[in-house]
């Protein structure tokens, strides 16, 4: 006989949370609750620890050495060699290259041939204007052969009306077939003389198919190779040049600053400049000024004054567009500053004011140390320091409000 399947029934009571367990979890959860805040400030904590002690970036730079003697500089400016005769060399004429005689670097004499474009076509209007010319000149050659004859008719009808056996009317003819041949040479004259000057048209057509050198120099731009277009009147677009080589004449080279306009006063025609090129800092060029541009930049607040470089020859490194530093000296025998004299120059950017009180903050061995400064005259974007500072000392320009004493920084590059 078959036992009876009993089916199983649900424990639900087996699902009961016991009411240990529900207390374990409230607190547990009030604990994490209670750690969020805990956590956040430590997190506050470390990243205020963490920018404590990151070092403040800072520029620096270096005291300047007081000018010796009674001699001082007036003014500091910053600028580029630039050249007062430079071209660009162009043609007359729009046409292909066909030579080039000149790269870059090339020393050039005036009236030295640089290039040549296609003459081919201005070649044979030449050629038509000479034979123009030609065919006038032999029919005058023709014209006077026969007014020659005419002349001689001419007095044979006149003896023979003297004689009465020629009539007027023969005499008449005669005179007006002369009259007539020497207009036709007068008008091949005139012919010849207009064929000549499209001679003349055509010859400078062809002469502009010829680049010269304007002036003697140096080739410091190859604008065109053979085989390209140039025209005077391209825009750059396309495939045409507008040049075919830029020539620099190295003799005219000058040093062109821009000078504020709150300084200008201090700068006069004549006037002796100490200037460096940023690429040769330990060569010592003197300089004068040759003009003070007569207008200002509104942009810039600025000042162009053109220095001119004796004795430039001796010079031969120096190439336009360089940078170049200058400084403006006063006059000779002639102390600026009363009282105490100028130990060294610092950039206005150094000078910090606490209560009335100047000081500057001196970088040494990677921390800043605070000094007192006494100062005095401003020189452009200088000013003296007549005590504290000692030249080649590196001073913070550039830095946080809440630098201090001690603090250690790191320089930027």
């Amino acid at each position: 006989m078959a036992t009876p399947t009993i089916s199983p029934k649900h424990d639900l009571g087996s699902l009961r949370i016991g009411e240990g367990q529900r207390k374990g979890s409230g607190l547990g959860k009030r604990a994490m609750y209670a750690a969020i805040p805990v956590l956040i400030f430590a997190g506050i904590v470390a990243a205020a620890y963490a920018f404590r002690i990151q070092k403040p970036v800072v520029e620096v730079a270096a005291a300047a050495k007081a000018d010796a003697g009674g001699r001082q500089t007036l003014l500091n400016a910053s600028g580029y060699v630039t050249p007062r005769r430079r071209a660009t060399i162009a043609a007359k004429i729009t046409g292909r290259v066909t030579a080039v005689f000149f790269d870059e670097g090339t020393r050039v004499a005036e009236g030295q041939l640089l290039a040549t474009l296609d003459d081919s076509d201005v070649k044979r209007s030449l050629d038509s204007a000479k034979a123009d010319r030609n065919s006038s000149q032999a029919g005058i050659a023709d014209f006077e052969v026969q007014l020659k004859n005419a002349q001689i008719e001419l007095r044979r009808a006149e003896e023979l009306l003297r004689a009465g056996v020629q009539t007027q009317q023969a005499v008449d003819s005669a005179t007006m077939g002369a009259d007539s041949l020497k207009a036709k040479i007068e008008l091949a004259r005139q012919q010849v003389a207009a064929a000549e000057s499209r001679i003349g048209v055509a010859q400078q057509a062809v002469d502009n198919c010829i680049i010269r050198a304007p002036f003697a120099g140096i080739v410091v731009s190859k604008d065109a190779q053979v085989g390209e277009m140039v025209s005077p009147n391209s825009a750059g677009g396309g495939f045409t040049r507008t040049g075919i080589a830029t020539i620099v004449d190295m003799h005219s080279n000058e040093f062109e600053v821009d000078v504020n306009e709150s300084y200008i006063a201090r700068v006069e025609p004549g006037q002796d400049v100490k200037a460096v090129l940023d690429a040769y800092p330990d060569r010592e060029i003197p300089s004068k000024v040759r003009t003070v541009i007569p207008t200002a930049d509104r942009q810039k607040a600025t000042v162009k004054v053109r220095i001119s470089i004796p004795n430039l020859e001796k010079y031969n490194f120096i190439l336009p567009d360089m940078g170049v530093k200058v400084s403006f000296e006063g006059p000779a025998q002639v102390t600026l500053t009363k009282g105490p004299e100028a130990q060294a120059y610092v950039p206005k950017g150094a000078i910090r004011t606490d209560g009335g009180a100047s000081f500057v903050f001196r970088v040494k061995d990677g921390k800043v140390e605070r000094r007192a400064v006494s100062v005095g005259m401003d020189r452009g974007t200088d000013v003296a320091i007549l005590a504290g500072v000692t030249p080649g000392d590196s001073l913070v320009v550039k830095g946080p409000e809440n630098l201090r004493d001690g603090d250690k920084v790191e320089i930027r590059q």
